[in-house]
């Protein structure tokens, strides 16, 4: 069994997609949901289908001797981010080489770095007149958004649409592939 951890920091609906996706999987099996944040909804979601759950301040996460113990404590094999925020450290990057992706709301190079997430990618989509949006799935390295792209899924917008509506059809994507792009690499990894 190829044990995963799913980092986010919001409402996790990714997560608890990613978690209905490999419950009877068999083969891979989510084992830990961290968060930064001990309000994430997240965090309840993960509860509600038994799933072990940590909170781990940016500090300790960025501390290799308090961090590692714990993806070691839940034998973590493979990293899911799905709405997390902070900036993944390096030696995490280098323990776990092509074994962390990363959802990005948008379709990466454009609309990716420092500041782009959640709704603010989508306003910037809006501002920019896009006729089409969507979702990336890229691996994550010590550049932010700028990993190497595994895949990306799209969707017509129009000039009608607002930065919510953006955000709907984009997320509709999210729920339709990312589960599995996550396990497509997974496939190809183990």
């Amino acid at each position: 069994m190829i044990n995963l951890a799913i980092f986010a920091s919001g409402g996790g609906t990714n997560c608890e997609s990613l978690i209905r996706h490999f419950e009877n999987s068999g083969k891979y099996r989510v084992a830990l949901v961290v968060s930064n944040k001990p309000e994430a909804y997240a965090l309840v979601r993960a509860k509600n289908h038994n799933v072990p759950t940590a909170v781990v301040p940016k500090a300790k996460l960025n501390n290799p001797k308090e961090f590692m113990p714990l993806m070691t404590m839940y034998g973590i094999q493979f990293i899911v981010l799905a709405g997390f925020l902070p900036l993944i450290p390096d030696y995490l990057i280098e323990y776990f080489p092509r074994r962390i992706v990363n959802l990005h709301p948008a379709l990466l190079p454009k609309y990716g770095g420092k500041g782009m997430w959640g709704h603010h990618v989508h306003e910037a989509v809006k501002a920019a007149g896009e006729k089409e949006t969507g979702m990336t799935v890229h691996f994550v390295s010590s550049v932010c958004d700028g990993g190497e792209i595994i895949t990306s899924h799209t969707c017509s917008i129009s000039a009608e649409d607002t930065a919510e509506d953006i955000a709907a059809k984009e997320h509709e994507l999210e729920m339709t592939y990312f589960a599995k792009d996550v396990e497509e690499v997974m496939e190809k990894t183990f």
